[in-house]
């Protein structure tokens, strides 16, 4: 049986974005996903969203994460109503930490 997939995004950059609350996080995303939280900044549903480092290798850590967040989140469009920030399972959190690590961020 094939894999669903909610979504197709090529994530190829690494973000900061500060919670209303002040902290933050770092994301793995692409340009639209970007364009997304600036949007999400605007209307205050985040503090802010920095981007750290663009065109990343597609290494096979960005690979597993691309695919776990493209079949279980639909990129928003311009009228969302809220920021969903991409919850991560332990083993997602290990590929963020390694694509974080391979590229020297954090």
């Amino acid at each position: 049986m094939a894999v669903e997939y909610k979504s197709h995004e090529k994530l190829d950059l690494i973000e900061q974005i500060t919670r209303l609350d002040g902290t933050k996080y770092m994301e793995i995303s692409n340009m639209v996903q970007n364009g997304r939280a600036e949007l999400a900044a605007e209307r205050n549903f985040i503090k802010e969203v920095r981007i750290l480092q663009l065109n990343i290798p597609h290494s096979v850590h960005v690979a597993k994460y691309e695919d776990y967040i493209n079949q279980n989140y639909s990129m928003p469009d311009e009228s969302m109503d809220h920021f969903e920030e991409w919850k991560k399972t332990p083993e997602m959190q290990e590929e963020v930490k390694m694509i974080l690590k391979e590229n020297h961020v954090g």
